[in-house]
């Protein structure tokens, strides 16, 4: 039988002790949804899994994912689900020298569905340099020499402007390219 793996993004937990989702039982909660080779990442949740589903859907995994969390915790947590092949061509179309920055420096934001040009009309890039920004396949990339924690471009990108209606979540350069490679 063949499976499939896939990469689980959720946003927003464990985050200043609010909304907590042990790891344990996020691969608990995978497992009871009928997934495979269950692993997580950090604790900033992360999970890959395998489905041997034929043809799976991941829009439906990520629902699914998001109905069991909010039935085992009690809160909803947005997640995307992407799987490996989405992965390496986010790497591979990467529009910064990945190689040559540190992964702190780099991030990938993932959007549930691909965002429109007119959704980052009110942004000038100029404005934020050295911060740059990229729109890929939903997913934007986003240098920052300082880090997300001095960025002014990152709260620029999370104006509901941009944000509203789509399932977002980022992750920095390092844990793309673990996922890969947990994907992979």
């Amino acid at each position: 039988m063949t499976t499939k793996k896939f990469a689980a993004l959720l946003r927003g937990i464990n985050v200043g002790g609010a909304r907590k989702v042990p790891m344990a039982e996020l691969r608990q909660v995978l497992e009871g949804l009928g997934h495979g080779d269950v692993q997580t990442y950090l604790q900033s949740g992360n999970a890959v899994f395998s489905t041997a589903r034929t043809d799976p859907d991941p829009t439906d995994l990520a629902r699914e994912l998001e109905a069991a969390i909010e039935a085992r915790f009690g809160f909803a947590v947005p997640c995307l689900v992407v799987d490996g092949a989405y992965l390496r061509a986010v790497a591979d179309a990467c529009p910064f020298p990945a190689a040559e920055l540190e992964g702190k420096q780099l991030h990938a934001t993932f959007f549930s569905e691909q965002p429109g040009a007119e959704r980052f009309a009110g942004i000038d890039g100029p404005s934020y340099l050295p911060e740059e920004y990229r729109v890929g396949d939903r997913v934007v990339y986003l240098y920052a020499p300082d880090g997300l924690g001095r960025s002014k471009l990152v709260e620029a990108l999370a104006r509901p402007a941009v944000v509203r209606g789509i399932d977002v979540t980022s992750r920095n350069w390092n844990t793309v390219v673990k996922l890969i490679e947990l994907t992979g």
